[in-house]
C-alpha cells in the first residue's frame, strides 16, 4: 500500500496537479469538504486527518444538535479523524482537471468510525461479504430544475418558482428534443465524473427528470449515488439553474424517488444468488428470504431510508409510493418490487426511498434487513398482485408505514436488529439527530396555520 501512495504521488506531481478536493459526507448525506493543496495532501494520504467533528454534530443548516451524546458542545468538537480513499479518485469536469477523492472518518488505528454513514456501510457489506455475498446495485434519481438561483429562491421564499418546462410530460421526446443540449450536456459531464448515467428522460411534473446510474459493486454505487445529487445541483446552480432532492416539493405533483436496484452474488463464483429458473418468477430461495427479510425490517429501518419530515409527505396512498410492508411481482404499487429476469438483470427495486435519502444509509438499511433475513431463513408471504393501496387497507397494522418523522425514529429506537447490526453508538445518535429535526420543524408557524387558524379562531 505505502508503494502504491507513493506511485500515486509522484503521478500527481509528474502531471503538474498543484491541488486537490476531497469531500466527507455527513448524516443527512451532505458533502462536507475543503481543498487542499498537494503537499498538504501528500501529508494526509499517508497517514490521517482530522476534520471538525461538527459536521457529525449538525444538521442540514450548520445548527448544532443540543441532544446528541457523540459530539457536542460537552466534547468541545474536537477533530474527527478520516483517511483518503484513493480508490475514489475522479476528475471534476469544468475545474481544469482538478483531482477529487472521497473521505471516511475512522477510530484511532483505523477502525471503522461508529456513526459515519460510508463507515456504516462498510460494515454492512463487510458483514455480506462473510456470508459470501456481494452487493450489485444501483440508483435512480428524481428532481426538479428550476429557472432559478440560490439567491432568488429566498427572495421568492421558495414559492411562484419558475420550472425549467412547463406542464407534465413524462417521458416526452418533445421536451428532451427542446432542451437536448442540455440533456446532453448533463450525460456527458457525467460521463467525464466516472459516474454513467444509463437513462435520462422527462418524469411526470414541470422540469422534472429521472436518472438512472450504471450499477456498480459495493461500496462504488453509493458513492457514485452521494456524488450524483451534489454535482448535479453544481451542474446547473453553474448554469443559472437550481435543482431540488427534496422528496416532494409541492403537493401538486408526485413526489420525487430514489429508487434502489439491487441483487446479490456469490463472491467465489462472480453469479448471481437471486436467480433460479427452476423456480417461479425465477426467484432463488436466498432471494426470497432476502425479501422477506427487507419486508419484516422495513418498519423499524424506515427512518434510515426516510429521514426528513419531508420525506412522509411522499408516503402517502396513490402518490406513486409505498405506505406499508408489502412486495409484489413486477408491481409498482408495492414496497418492494421483485424484477424477473436473466442472471443478470433478476434483482428487487426497494421503492420506499425518495430523492432526499443519505444513499449509504438507505443501502445499508436495505442490506442489513436483507441479510438479516437470509440469517433467520424468513419465509416469504404471496406476492400482491393488482393495487397495492387498495388490498392493504384490510391487512395487519403490523405492515402500515409510520405517518411521521417522529413515530419512524421511535421504532429504530426500539428495534435491537438495528442495534445488532448497526450499533448503539449509531442508532443512538442518528434517533437524536432526527428527534431534533422534529423538534426544530415543531418550532415554526407555518403558512397553512396562519390561513387556517388567524382570523377564525
Amino acid at each position: 500500500m505505502p508503494h502504491m501512495i507513493e506511485q500515486k504521488l509522484k503521478e500527481l506531481e509528474a502531471e503538474g496537479v498543484k491541488q486537490v478536493k476531497i469531500a466527507l459526507t455527513d448524516i443527512d448525506g451532505v458533502l462536507r469538504g475543503k481543498y487542499l493543496s498537494l503537499r498538504k495532501f501528500k501529508s494526509l494520504v499517508k497517514a490521517t486527518g482530522g476534520f471538525c467533528d461538527c459536521v457529525l454534530g449538525w444538521d442540514c443548516e450548520d445548527k448544532l444538535y443540543d441532544n446528541a451524546s457523540f459530539t457536542g458542545w460537552h466534547t468541545a468538537f474536537p477533530d474527527a479523524l478520516f483517511q483518503i480513499d484513493l480508490s475514489t479518485e475522479r476528475r471534476i469536469p469544468g475545474e481544469e482537471n482538478v483531482p477529487f477523492y472521497i473521505g471516511e472518518f475512522v477510530e484511532e488505528d483505523n477502525k471503522p468510525h461508529p456513526i459515519c454513514p460510508r463507515s456504516l456501510l462498510r460494515r454492512v457489506l463487510n458483514r455480506a461479504e462473510e456470508m459470501g455475498f456481494g452487493a450489485k446495485y444501483a440508483y435512480e434519481y428524481e428532481f426538479f430544475i428550476f429557472k432559478e438561483t440560490a439567491h432568488s429562491i429566498r427572495e421568492k421564499n421558495y414559492r411562484d418558482l419558475t420550472p425549467l418546462s412547463p406542464g407534465m410530460f413524462g417521458y416526452s421526446i418533445l421536451r428532451n428534443v427542446w432542451l437536448s443540449d442540455l440533456f446532453n450536456e448533463f450525460m456527458e459531464y457525467f460521463q467525464k465524473f466516472d459516474i454513467e448515467i444509463e437513462g435520462l428522460h422527462c418524469e411526470t411534473g414541470p422540469g422534472v427528470w429521472e436518472a438512472a446510474i450504471q450499477h456498480d459493486t459495493g461500496i462504488a454505487a453509493s458513492d457514485k449515488a452521494n456524488l450524483f445529487k451534489t454535482f448535479a445541483k453544481t451542474f446547473f446552480q453553474k448554469r443559472e439553474m437550481i435543482a431540488t432532492f427534496m422528496a416532494k416539493w409541492s403537493m401538486d405533483y408526485p413526489g420525487q424517488s430514489g429508487h434502489l436496484h439491487l441483487s446479490l452474488y456469490d463472491i467465489k463464483t462472480g453469479k448471481s444468488v437471486f436467480h433460479d429458473p427452476g423456480k417461479s418468477s425465477c426467484m432463488s430461495e436466498v432471494m426470497r428470504q432476502y425479501t422477506a427479510g427487507v419486508l419484516k425490517y422495513m418498519r423499524p429501518f424506515l427512518v434510515m431510508s426516510a429521514p426528513t419530515i419531508n420525506s412522509y409527505t411522499r408516503l402517502t396512498k396513490g402518490a406513486w409510493a409505498p405506505t406499508a410492508a408489502n412486495w409484489g411481482i413486477d408491481n409498482r404499487t408495492t414496497a418492494v418490487r421483485v424484477i424477473p429476469g436473466s442472471e443478470k438483470s433478476q434483482r428487487i427495486e426497494f421503492r420506499i426511498g425518495a430523492a432526499d435519502g443519505n444513499p449509504y444509509l438507505v443501502t445499508a438499511a436495505v442490506m442489513g434487513a436483507g441479510l438479516k433475513g437470509i440469517e433467520e431463513k424468513l419465509s416469504l408471504d404471496e406476492p400482491i398482485t393488482g393495487n397495492a393501496y387498495e388490498i392493504q387497507e384490510n391487512l395487519s397494522e403490523d405492515i402500515q408505514l409510520p405517518s411521521n418523522l417522529r413515530d419512524a425514529a421511535a421504532l429504530l429506537n426500539k428495534s435491537s436488529a438495528a442495534r445488532e447490526l448497526f450499533g448503539n453508538d449509531f442508532v443512538d445518535h442518528y434517533v437524536s439527530t432526527r428527534e431534533w429535526e422534529v423538534r426544530e420543524y415543531e418550532k415554526q408557524v407555518t403558512d397553512w396555520q396562519l390561513r387556517r387558524y388567524f382570523e377564525i379562531i
